[in-house]
């Protein structure tokens, strides 16, 4: 693939920034995302924003319309920052990638032997498709 002139990565990582995925998500969060996968609902998925073109955002794949396009939402309901509800069916073009694995970076103040272990058994999970929250998210 290639994008702007450059070749795009088969994998690549991303900076989560915003409150949109949470809880599956935290601002900081890395994810290492496969580009040009095959999107299932449930899927986490990296696209471009339909209006703002040079946005890139990370929304759940709710369901494939009619056409082919992709209904997104953000995991957290209480958030506004925009996803399908405002912005309607993402045509499949715009979704970009797929979401792998999120990597949960180590807080400075992190010291104790205990707290290292408990960020080390968190920090790496995978982010197969989630069918049941593809569903919930469908029931709002």
């Amino acid at each position: 693939m290639v994008e702007y002139g450059r070749p795009r990565r088969r994998f690549e990582v991303v900076e989560v920034e915003g409150a949109s995925m949470v809880p599956t998500l935290l601002s900081g969060d890395r994810l290492l995302v496969r580009y040009g996968a095959a999107v299932r609902p449930g899927h986490v998925v990296v696209l471009r924003h339909p209006f703002q073109q040079d946005l890139l955002v990370v929304k759940r794949a709710v369901e494939r319309r009619p056409g082919g396009s992709w209904w997104v939402l953000g995991d957290n309901p209480y958030n506004e920052t925009g996803d399908s509800t405002v912005y309607g069916p993402v045509p499949a073009e715009l979704v970009l990638a797929t979401a792998v694995l999120r990597f949960r970076p180590r807080e400075e103040d992190q010291r104790s032997l205990r707290a290292r272990l408990s960020w080390a058994v968190s920090a790496l999970r995978p982010l197969p498709a989630d069918a049941s929250a593809s569903s919930r998210l469908r029931a709002r």
